[in-house]
């Protein structure tokens, strides 16, 4: 049988999605508990790689078991080896071909700043710039991501393609806390944490719009833009085709 699963996770408890050698990430505390129930190895394939300090409001997962098993008592049984850093919200049972990743249609990230007072409980939750955030300055930064474009400046470590679709970033501010909302077709290695480290960079004056722009349009010369903390990022929806 084969399942998707939903989930959420505190991303500062890990070291992020993938598995790492013997250090805890979201896949390897998965997969040993999908292991212990299914009697039998199982491998899980996740719809992104978050990094370590990211978390998720709604990561997806696919995989098979050799077992037969419902989908609520399926959760039940992951959701009781995998608490308390991550928590199963829904079970479904899918086609034999569906693949958590490859059939992604669009996701959204949130990244949140802290605007208030340093916390020191939002510490591992968002970043707390020590610095004011011009949010005019970053929300026309932001026009700039939108719609097709090469972001080989604003994706770390190399790559084939770096080619992205970015339909909307959205700004709200809730209670002190400044959410940044990105919706994209797929977003690469860092690449939300580069974009907000770009907007901060305009925000602070270290660099201006005409710069992101020409990193845009010329991503074959390189340029370097400050890359925002982990601790503000989730992942929050994954939409399938």
């Amino acid at each position: 049988m084969h399942y998707l699963i939903s989930m959420k996770y505190d991303g500062s408890k890990f070291y992020g999605f993938q598995r790492l050698n013997e250090n805890p990430t979201v896949q390897k505390t998965l997969e040993e508990a999908l292991t212990i129930i299914n009697k039998k190895e199982v491998i899980i394939k996740g719809a992104g790689r978050t990094d370590r300090g990211v978390h998720a409001y709604d990561q997806q997962a696919s995989f098979s078991l050799d077992i037969t098993i419902d989908e609520e008592h399926l959760k039940l049984a992951l959701n009781s080896l995998v608490k308390p850093y991550i928590y199963i919200t829904k079970v479904s049972i899918v086609p034999n071909n569906f693949h958590a990743r490859f059939n992604v249609l669009k996701k959204e990230y949130i990244y949140k700043i802290n605007l208030g007072e340093f916390d020191p409980f939002l510490e591992d939750y968002t970043l707390q710039p020590n610095y004011n955030i011009d949010i005019k300055s970053m929300k026309k930064c932001a026009k700039l991501f939108l719609g097709v474009h090469n972001f080989k400046n604003f994706v770390s470590g190399s790559r084939t393609n770096y080619d992205c679709i970015i339909y909307d970033i959205s700004f709200r501010i809730k209670k002190n806390i400044l959410e940044i909302n990105f919706i994209g077709q797929s977003f690469y290695r860092y690449m939300v944490r580069n974009l907000v480290g770009a907007m901060l960079d305009v925000s602070t004056k270290k660099n201006t719009i005409e710069e992101i722009k020409e990193a845009l349009d010329n991503p074959e010369k390189p340029k370097q833009f400050s890359t925002a903390l982990p601790s503000g990022l989730y992942l929050n929806k994954v939409l399938y085709k």
